[in-house]
């Protein structure tokens, strides 16, 4: 990933609180910053078609709690990828 220099203002209260959390959390203010300048990216991000979803209907409810279960998981195991993916080092 190529990165740029620009320059941003930012309220010095907010500095403060990122100068304490990245001493806490052993890295650079640089790093919080550009983590949050993606993570505000990617909310205002846009995609060409709606996000299609897989619908169906039970009449079994251990149908539907085994669905409930399987896909908690899943958002499970996704969140556990990108919490860990915050944590390597970007080339």
């Amino acid at each position: 990933m190529e990165l740029k220099r620009t320059t941003v203002y930012a309220d010095a209260a907010d500095l403060a609180i990122i100068k304490e959390a990245a001493g806490r959390e052993g890295i650079s203010e640089a790093e919080i910053i550009r983590e949050a300048i993606h993570l505000a990216a990617l909310s205002k991000r846009t995609w060409r078609a709606p996000l299609a979803l897989p619908v169906f209907r039970s009449e079994d409810p251990e149908t539907a709690e085994r669905a409930e279960v399987a896909l908690g998981q899943i958002w499970d195991r996704k969140a556990k990828a990108y919490e860990e993916s915050k944590r390597r080092p970007r080339p």
